[in-house]
């Protein structure tokens, strides 16, 4: 193993249920995407790019801007015209490989959609005379991470695009008159300050998992902190040894549960109970309902079992309701589930005695 200056994921002190949300979008990443809510230097971007450091490298056809792998079912070889690799698909000669980890692709907060989805290469049109495709962000994604900071202060547009193709895990790129899709799998990460502005509600809604993080509260926690952070930047490779073990536990806990995942069942009168959570904090639609149902299976595999218990139920509601609770004007998203119901009450009972007084 090569060290680099990254620090080990299981080495993060304390923030839980971020570190959870993340590891369950890598294990199903069709729980599209997780949204990480709170203030500044509380770990988010390091926890995204340590995870991504530690898991499994993934093979890919060498200089492929798609990240396609040989026999892909997916893939669009055949129709780039890109790479000479096309080429070789269509004649039925073997193509070259290469392993790489896998990657965290950031998306800057001036993005523009033709940066995000791709266009069309108009100065290989003007000197060859034939149309090709120029990749975006979303294709040097797939397969990997996209981490967005600052997602509130995107384009709501631009959000769209994203998790539309996080959640459908295609990307369909449409420009003069040329149509061209390719995969887009890839594990969604936006990261935002409240105090910075809110998303809509209807963007709130598209991302699976949304979690609240906040500076440690105990005394010997941040001690700790402070102290591996030193011990970090004192020698990093020793550091990382340390937390070898650790880390390749989990690699393989995360493995066995990718693996296990088509094997969970439910029994139904837990899907009742899905719905019974959903209508009492009264979301709307039933994106709710589903992303909680996928949480909840991949709950129990990231567990080593095959069949979802109520536990898990309680878990991925607190990880997929407290966004969607449906709110009043002015209101901020609910950070504990538990006192959601509570708080609304209080808001509309001091809302409406204000409006009296009026």
């Amino acid at each position: 193993m090569t060290y680099q200056s990254i620090y080990p994921f299981v080495a993060i002190v304390g923030q839980e249920k971020m570190k959870l949300a993340l590891i369950l979008n890598i294990i199903n990443p069709t729980l599209s995407g997780v949204l990480i809510r709170g203030e500044k230097g509380t770990g988010k971007s390091t926890a995204v790019r340590a995870l991504a450091h530690i898991l499994p490298e993934i093979e890919v056809v060498k200089d492929c801007p798609f990240q396609l792998q040989e026999g892909d079912p997916e893939g669009i070889c055949a129709e780039c015209p890109r790479t000479e690799c096309s080429r070789a698909v269509i004649s039925g000669k073997e193509v070259e490989k290469t392993s790489r980890g896998i990657r965290v692709v950031e998306l800057p907060v001036g993005a523009t959609e033709d940066r995000v989805v791709g266009t069309l290469d108009l100065e290989y049109a003007l000197r060859k005379g034939e149309k090709r495709v120029e990749p975006g962000l979303l294709a040097a994604a797939h397969r990997g991470i996209l981490y967005v900071d600052e997602v509130n202060l995107l384009d709501d547009h631009v959000v769209d695009v994203l998790l539309d193709s996080a959640a459908m895990g295609v990307n369909t790129i449409e420009r003069e008159g040329v149509s061209f899709s390719h995969p887009a799998r890839f594990t969604l990460v936006g990261t935002m300050n409240p105090e910075e502005g809110e998303l809509r509600p209807q963007l709130l809604d598209r991302f699976g998992l949304c979690v609240q993080v906040e500076g440690l509260r105990d005394k010997d926690a941040r001690v700790a902190v402070m102290e591996r952070r030193a011990l970090f930047d004192e020698c990093p490779e020793d550091f990382c040894k340390r937390w070898e073990e650790e880390s390749r536990s989990l690699v393989s806990k995360i493995k066995r549960a990718i693996a296990l995942y088509p094997e969970v069942t439910i029994e139904r009168s837990l899907l009742f109970d899905i719905a019974s959570y959903c209508l009492e904090v009264g979301v709307d639609g039933h994106r709710a309902d589903i992303i909680m149902l996928k949480t909840a299976k991949t709950l129990a595999a990231y567990e080593g079992r095959k069949e979802v218990k109520s536990e898990d139920i309680e878990v991925a509601a607190e990880l997929v309701l407290p966004h969607r609770v449906r709110r009043q004007p002015f209101m901020d998203v609910v950070e504990d589930l538990s006192a959601g119901q509570a708080g609304m009450e209080d808001w509309k009972r001091g809302h409406m005695e204000a409006s009296s007084r009026r």
